[in-house]
């Protein structure tokens, strides 16, 4: 074993430090509690996630500072996320109730058919660093209530907050056997992938991690795997007379928590006739966002990215759209030395050819200018991604255009392409997802459909070809 630190990326302080774990023996302990569970009545698993919910609600303060310190995200924003892992409890148990309720279904005359479903048994799940609670818990909570036990790998950036998700579980009497957690790095999380006793893997993260879990997956289907991954995301801005307004869409929309959200603006095509009077309110907003840490007076609009690293990546990725013909809007710079804060870049790349799909995980916001909306659409769906895009301005019949030619799993009008509801399903095509959707429709990968046909006495005959009387033995 080794150890394992977690430093807040705001101050560079020690937050947490703990050993890496055993996989072979987290998975053997969810193994030997998972018979129990699953034979617990719904009930009673309905009332233990709901006594996690009430943990969660009074130490939210607490629990929010803590995946403010670790992730970089302001306080604000850090306690928004520790509501959602509460909310995510009653949302959970109403689409396990929707989408996997046992069902009476039409048999022949003297029978009857039920539907039920069957948890999988032991699930990985290995949670991201931006939203290190609120992710890993969307995958979580669903899975229990449908009676699977639980091996969770938090990012190793984000331990700490992972570990006390897992207690507060444990608090509310969920067995210590059923959710257990693991803590280390890459080689950690493939051995967690590859372990023969589990039944499956839910994943939010990077596509380059999810394409080599789909590959690490493609010999076995007996196992369920659940991708949740990025997006390379468009915002069209068309014909708006509110310009502010549309101006400050875009800003939530590329630039709340620093960019480290998978429904992030990356890629801004606007009209040719707007796009002067647009980019110029887009910049100046972004010009006045305060950027600081999680704790800060007045409160800060965005944290850091969540470490060096990660800064380093970003900064070098503006300077290679620039040397590939992008012309700089708004550059990025580090306006904290020696720590990951980022202010927001804005790079117009309408004349660069071959630009590159990929998703850029930070505060950068890639320009595009068109000049009529066909061509803004072809632009919005010129990548491999699928995951969110956002029309604002526009009439009714474009929007129409827009939804129904659009490769996405998220599709709006006038409003962002982040903040998606965990009351909805949440998912995408291409590389952002594998048609397997979380959030509401989490309950559809966490159990699987047993159609049963039943009858109280056994009962049955033959009809049709039989002969008259019983045939002779064989030799005779």
């Amino acid at each position: 074993m080794s150890e394992l630190i977690s430093f807040e990326p705001a101050t560079g302080a020690e937050l947490w430090r703990g050993q890496t774990s055993d996989v072979d023996a987290e998975v053997a302990r969810a193994r030997s509690g998972w018979p129990n569970w699953a034979a617990a009545s719904l009930s009673e698993r309905i009332e233990r996630v709901r006594g996690f919910a009430n943990r969660v609600r009074v130490d939210l303060e607490l629990f929010a500072d803590v995946i403010a310190r670790e992730t970089g995200k302001p306080l604000w924003e850090a306690r928004t996320e520790v509501e959602s892992v509460v909310n995510k409890v009653d949302i959970s148990i109403r689409a396990y109730a929707d989408r996997t309720a046992q069902r009476r279904l039409d048999g022949k005359a003297g029978t009857r058919s039920a539907l039920r479903h069957k948890p999988h048994g032991v699930l990985a799940v290995l949670g991201p660093y931006n939203f290190p609670a609120h992710l890993s818990n969307g995958h979580i909570i669903p899975a229990l209530i449908a009676g699977n036990a639980i091996v969770f790998k938090p990012s190793e950036k984000t331990p700490a907050s992972g570990q006390m998700l897992v207690d507060y579980y444990h608090k509310a009497g969920i067995p210590d056997n059923v959710v257990r957690v693991v803590h280390g790095g890459p080689e950690t999380g493939k051995s967690l992938s590859a372990h023969p006793d589990i039944d499956g893997l839910l994943f939010t993260g990077s596509a380059q991690t999810g394409i080599a879990l789909n590959r690490q997956f493609a010999h076995r289907p007996d196992k369920i795997l659940a991708l949740e991954m990025g997006g390379n995301n468009p915002i069209i801005v068309w014909d708006t007379r509110d310009i502010h307004s549309a101006a400050v869409l875009v800003v939530q929309s590329a630039f709340l928590s620093a960019g480290q959200r998978c429904t992030a603006a990356r890629r801004l095509i606007v009209k040719d006739d707007i796009y002067d009077l647009l980019v110029g309110e887009v910049k100046k907003i972004a010009d006045r966002l305060i950027i600081g840490e999680p704790h800060g007076e007045p409160p800060p609009f965005m944290g850091p990215v969540i470490d060096n690293d990660v800064c380093d990546n970003l900064i070098e990725s503006f300077l290679a759209l620039m040397s590939r013909g992008g012309r700089p809007i708004k550059h990025m710079r580090v306006p904290v030395l020696g720590r990951p804060f980022l202010t927001p870049g804005m790079i117009d790349v309408t004349e660069m050819q071959d630009r590159p799909d990929i998703e850029l995980f930070g505060p950068l916001l890639q320009i595009i200018r068109v000049a009529d909306f066909g061509a803004a659409i072809a632009e919005a769906n010129n990548t491999r991604f699928g995951l969110s895009a956002s029309l604002v301005g526009g009439t009714a019949q474009q929007y129409d255009e827009f939804w129904a030619n659009s490769r996405a799993g998220i599709v709006n009008w006038n409003a962002p392409t982040n903040g998606a509801s965990s009351a909805a399903p949440f998912g995408g095509i291409g590389l952002s997802g594998n048609h397997r959707p979380s959030a509401y429709y989490a309950a559809d990968y966490c159990a699987y459909p047993v159609v049963s046909s039943e009858n109280e006495v056994p009962k049955a005959m033959i009809g049709i070809g039989m002969n008259d009387e019983e045939a002779a033995p064989l030799g005779e």
